[in-house]
């Protein structure tokens, strides 16, 4: 049994922290909405606290899985923070999608305290988290990241370091724009077959079995011709992640010119009201534009 912290219960966060305790692990959580937090522990077993630095103390690993650069400063710093409650040595591994300038940051920050840190996003949305099959990317050292490799493989299908700290989340950015491009070309393809008077479902199982299969196709097309977004990952949530590529593509000079494109396409559906329907409503965008 090990003595871990998991700050940040959202659709991820909560179902990883109960993987971590049904592993026999002694977990201690702490959400920004104290009840969420009672909940998980009133469902799981474990403990909750009311501050991130009352969770972390006496914690091996402390995980957290926030919202963005500003919601990971406010768990990790100040004297409610994490960094200030944890042991020298003890290893925080952050699971959220940030920047990689926050990252470094926080790197620095926890070895001047005498802390370790991995930058840990993950892929494989809600359905990973709560089956245990994310795909996590790290950066960090490499003792830091051996030590916390066995804590994220509870929770993950695949799970390997990238390099140093950072690694993890420019990664991540290449997940995320790999990704706006493969959703615009599913979404692209299904408006295609129904203007042509294909029958959708068909379509897909046929080409689904060639070069043009993906997870993204597999997983999404058929709530996609049903009209069903209320799912998945959120659109403001993938518009957040896309301005990390972007901004850290313009400080790297890398060309992203897809991706600049979705990003807008996205923009355009948050304006249709689905700021919180699932990615794959660029197809709904497509719909509507042919009225």
């Amino acid at each position: 049994m090990t003595k871990l912290a998991f700050l940040g219960l959202g659709v991820m966060g909560y179902p990883m922290a109960g993987h971590l305790q049904a592993a026999g692990h002694d977990v201690c959580v702490y959400n920004r909405t104290a009840a969420k937090a009672e909940k998980w522990a009133a469902e799981h077993g474990g403990r909750h606290a009311a501050t991130p630095r009352e969770a972390a103390e006496g914690a091996a690993f402390v995980m957290a899985c926030v919202g963005n650069d500003d919601d990971l400063r406010s768990v990790c710093t100040g004297p409610d923070g994490a960094f200030a409650g944890m042991g020298e040595g003890a290893v925080f591994v952050d699971h959220t999608t940030v920047s990689a300038k926050v990252t470094q940051e926080l790197y620095a920050l926890a070895k001047e305290a005498g802390l370790n840190y991995v930058d840990a996003p993950i892929s494989g949305g809600q359905a990973g988290a709560e089956n245990g099959q994310l795909s996590i990317m790290c950066g960090g050292d490499q003792d830091a990241y051996d030590a916390a490799e066995p804590v994220m493989t509870t929770y993950a299908k695949l799970c390997r370091r990238i390099g140093e700290s950072g690694a993890g989340q420019m990664t991540k950015m290449c997940n995320q724009i790999a990704i706006a491009g493969l959703v615009q070309g599913l979404s692209e393809a299904l408006h295609f077959a129904e203007e042509a008077g294909l029958d959708g479902r068909a379509v897909v199982e046929v080409i689904s079995q060639g070069a043009a299969g993906s997870w993204q196709m597999s997983n999404r097309y058929e709530t996609m011709l049903d009209d069903k977004f209320e799912h998945g990952f959120a659109v403001d949530w993938m518009r957040k992640d896309l301005n990390i590529c972007l901004s850290t593509g313009d400080e790297i000079g890398a060309s992203l010119p897809v991706t600049a494109l979705v990003d807008q396409f996205y923009k355009d559906v948050q304006n249709m009201g689905g700021g919180r329907w699932d990615t794959s409503s660029l197809f709904k965008r497509l719909r509507k534009l042919s009225g």
